[in-house]
């Protein structure tokens, strides 16, 4: 991760920290105050596997099926926030249409290989979180494409996936993870054998069904609405 490029842009000045502590003493941070958790893990470009970036999600619970995740390419104070990520329950996931299942991921394989956990986090304090997120999905969307060397965030919008099997995470990656965390991603697998899934398996239609799917900008009409004949004038 260290390889990565520097933000483009001067550095922040002594008047712009001064400011920012001002307004912190001054503005509440509800939603941010809402994170309770941090979860370390690996997503691919849906449209090319070959892309794999590590993945840090700063989570907080709407309710009890629906998760929103804030995701930095690093768990350091200057991380770049590079994607959002929504996880919902298996029952929520089900009353989506067809197409929209497209793009949601399952996290059966991130969590019973290992490659989904929290840094610093006992396994038994952890273990009871990934029984329940073995069973959600989530849709990702990546904005800052760190992978490819961009100083800022460049481009559309780019739909994630999750990884599904054996095989597929360039070994390297974990590897590099498990050293700067102090983590045992195989331990983690062994720990977590008696996880069990979604209650109807994975849809055949999560994880892109199968296919790899790119987001593409395309014109479209924009024709703006008619005004009316009769349009009522208002007066103030």
């Amino acid at each position: 991760m260290s390889s990565y490029p520097e933000v483009a842009g001067d550095e922040t000045k002594l008047g712009t920290s001064l400011l920012e502590t001002a307004t912190a003493a001054i503005q509440g941070f509800g939603p941010v105050n809402k994170i309770h958790q941090h979860l370390c893990a690996f997503h691919f470009y849906s449209h090319d596997m070959t892309r794999q970036v590590e993945a840090h999600h700063y989570c907080s619970h709407l309710n009890e099926e629906v998760r929103q995740c804030l995701i930095y390419d690093s768990p350091h104070a200057n991380a770049r926030l590079i994607g959002v990520e929504y996880i919902i329950s298996e029952n929520l996931f089900l009353t989506l249409p067809d197409e929209e299942k497209k793009l949601w991921h399952s996290h059966l394989y991130e969590v019973k290989s290992g490659l989904l956990f929290m840094p610093r986090v006992p396994a038994v304090i952890e273990n009871r979180d990934m029984e329940k997120v073995c069973k959600t999905y989530g849709k990702t969307y990546h904005t800052w494409q760190v992978d490819i060397g961009d100083s800022l965030p460049l481009g559309l919008p780019q739909l994630m996936m999750a990884f599904t099997r054996d095989g597929q995470i360039y070994e390297n990656l974990v590897k590099d993870c498990e050293e700067r965390f102090g983590v045992n991603i195989e331990e983690h697998r062994k720990k977590r054998a008696y996880i069990r899934g979604p209650v109807h398996g994975i849809h055949p239609l999560a994880n892109g069904g199968g296919k790899g799917l790119k987001t593409v900008l395309r014109e479209v009409p924009c024709n703006p609405a008619p005004t009316p004949d009769t349009a009522t004038r208002l007066f103030v």
